[in-house]
């Protein structure tokens, strides 16, 4: 008997296969569906911190409209970040979505600053979900603000985050830091209970017919997952969080490596949006087979099994596969 089971930020999942998020998700249809499949838990489509912010500023705007004529009206109502906003459709979604299904709910607030944004995953733990995870999404363009005030701005968005809520949370965050390794400890050490390797920046494009600037999804492909899996494996046994795994990841081969390289769990969603929800039911029964196969009986006999502590060649994840993989093409 083949057990799959594992833990994920202290959640009991039934298989290491995740619904990452997508749009499939705000579908309470698709939810069942994803969990029928045999997803293990869903992260919920984001919310953004535009839309909470342009929230907060609305109900400002509508609290304080002619209040200059008459001051002390501006007394009888709280300030706006201290207002208790009423449930918007995500927190309606969570509540809903977690009375659909039986699996755990992620929630997802996708950020790029530190602000009062952030009593808002007050609200998303109280609608029920099970976890945050944090999709943070700062791109520098000033020149003047250096790689550590980057590295700080996350460190104080997951703080703020922890400080609010008693769920755990996750940080998925990009590979673009000069030392990624050293990020993912201080991340550790500022609380973040797993680390979702890797978020994907998606580039605009340039209309040439309109002369417009556009945006422009381009969907991971199977070789995606070469960055997660290598810095997995870089990871496993040097942090304490849990660690998922996301991008490039479309059969059951590349469930199988993620977790060998050391991840916890491994994320689904270009997969699922290009094969449909079905492929999440037949990447689980590939990944048994394939175990079975190989006389696995557990995840946890082979996670962190070709990990960089745990492989025969360790540099093998460092400088010295460079130099092999230039000199192997022909």
């Amino acid at each position: 008997m083949i057990d799959l089971s594992t833990t994920y930020m202290g959640l009991k999942l039934k298989n290491p296969v995740i619904a990452s998020a997508s749009p499939l998700s705000k579908s309470l249809d698709n939810l069942k569906k994803l969990e029928d499949a045999g997803a293990a838990a869903i992260v919920n489509y984001s919310l953004f911190e535009e839309e909470i912010t342009h929230e907060i500023y609305e109900l400002d705007h509508y609290l304080t409209a002619g209040t200059e004529s008459f001051a002390e009206s501006l007394t009888y109502f709280p300030k706006p970040l201290q207002y208790d906003i009423d449930p918007d459709d995500y927190l309606e979604h969570i509540y809903k979505a977690k009375k659909a299904v039986d699996i755990p709910i992620i929630a997802s607030l996708n950020a790029h600053s530190e602000g009062g944004w952030v009593t808002y995953a007050k609200h998303i733990q109280q609608a029920g979900a099970d976890a945050l995870e944090l999709n943070i999404y700062f791109l520098a363009t000033d020149p003047q603000i250096s790689g550590q005030d980057v590295e700080n701005i996350y460190l104080e968005v997951l703080k703020s985050v922890k400080s609010n809520v008693v769920i755990p949370v996750a940080v998925k965050i990009s590979p673009f830091f000069s030392s990624m390794a050293n990020m993912a400890k201080r991340l550790d050490e500022a609380g973040a209970d797993a680390l979702v390797l890797f978020n994907r920046f998606y580039q605009p494009d340039i209309d040439l017919s309109n002369l417009a600037v556009v945006p422009n999804v381009l969907l991971s492909t199977p070789q995606a997952m070469r960055l997660p899996l290598r810095w997995v494996a870089i990871l496993y046994g040097q942090i304490k969080a849990n660690l998922a795994a996301t991008g490039g990841i479309h059969g059951p081969e590349d469930v199988i490596k993620m977790l060998m390289a050391g991840s916890d769990v491994t994320m689904l969603c270009s997969a699922l949006l290009q094969n449909g929800i079905p492929q999440l039911k037949k990447i689980l029964e590939g990944a048994r087979q394939w175990m079975e196969e190989h006389e696995y009986v557990s995840v946890s006999q082979m996670q962190g099994s070709m990990s960089q502590k745990s492989c025969a060649d360790p540099k093998a994840f460092e400088r010295a596969n460079y130099m092999k993989a230039l000199q192997s093409f022909k």
